[in-house]
């Protein structure tokens, strides 16, 4: 038996429950694996809550896992049982000891990258990955913005770009988040609750802007990113935490500096094995050659999925959460 946590219908974290099912089994092109650590994302919320729509219901949650291989699909390459394994994207069910996704999703996890580490980094340091190092290749000495620099994404920014000799501006809501992005590499902070976001990044720049700034809260800071924005650069909008950007005029672009803008997603990056696997090597060797710190500051029993959620959705968290089954 394998259990796992499901929700049947919508609404707080009251509505998920842990159930025992049969350990699945593994079709045509699927791999079977049994989860050791299991990463905790604020979107999976959004499915529990119904703000997104699972395929079906009862529905399990979560798409970031790592563990060891237990069984394959027919026509499966390249991975065996007992191999180590991770994964950030894919069908719901991370929630649980067993997890079955197509193998198109997996990685090979090095002997040295625990299994914790894996879960906790791989979404947010594949979607870093892709932002600085493809979306707007960075080469060193550049000057950039990065909203939310504090935040799980935010955090990883500002090691790799300090890795990289980037100067990364990390704009934040707080005092003691200003402290956080700085510790962990930011060049300089703006506290957006009592400064001028704009103004500041004239002064940092000498009036000239950011080649690239990436925006992951949108619909609020929308404009202000683009006024950051340094003639012919380019505007990174790769979330919506404050909701979607919609009627977009492009003659704005032109006005502002020859502009341009992209809308990512890790998808969109990591569209082959061999592209996804390219990408995790690098985000692991970062990662266990000490250039970017892996900070886990909660770890919850599976069965508190609930109280796990309750507690990133109140903000009571640092770093990141992993579910143990």
């Amino acid at each position: 038996m394998s259990k796992r946590i499901q929700f049947s219908r919508h609404g707080g974290p009251d509505v998920l429950e842990l159930i025992e099912r049969d350990v699945p089994t593994p079709g045509p092109g699927e791999v079977l694996v049994r989860n050791h650590a299991i990463g905790l994302n604020f979107i999976e919320t959004y499915f529990r809550e119904g703000l997104y729509a699972p395929p079906a219901l009862p529905s399990s949650l979560g798409t970031e896992g790592a563990g060891v291989v237990e069984a394959i699909g027919e026509g499966v390459e390249g991975f065996r049982p007992g191999d180590r394994v991770a994964y950030a994207t894919g069908p719901l069910g991370a929630y649980g000891e067993h997890h079955v996704l197509p193998a198109r999703h997996l990685v090979r996890l090095p002997d040295a990258m625990s299994f914790e580490h894996a879960a906790a980094v791989m979404l947010k340091g594949l979607t870093v990955q892709y932002l600085l190092r493809q979306t707007a290749p960075l080469e060193g000495g550049e000057t950039i913005l990065f909203h939310a620099a504090a935040g799980g994404v935010g955090s990883i920014a500002c090691q790799w770009a300090n890795a990289l000799g980037v100067r990364l501006i990390g704009v934040v809501g707080s005092a003691e988040k200003a402290q956080r992005a700085q510790r962990l590499g930011a060049w300089a902070t703006i506290d957006h609750s009592r400064e001028n976001v704009v103004e500041r990044v004239r002064e940092l720049t000498d009036g000239k802007g950011c080649p690239v700034v990436y925006d992951s809260v949108g619909k609020s800071t929308w404009e202000t990113s683009l006024d950051c924005v340094a003639p012919r650069g380019l505007l990174v909008s790769f979330g919506n935490a404050s909701g979607p950007v919609t009627g977009v005029n492009l003659g704005v672009l032109a006005q502002k500096g020859s502009l341009y803008v992209t809308r990512p997603v890790l998808a969109g990056y990591a569209n082959t094995p061999e592209r996804l696997q390219a990408m995790a090597d690098e985000l692991f060797e970062m990662i266990l050659s000490g250039k970017i710190e892996v900070e886990i500051g909660q770890r919850y029993p599976l069965a508190e999925a609930g109280r796990a959620q309750t507690a990133l959705a109140s903000r009571q968290t640092t770093g990141s959460t992993i579910l143990l089954p």
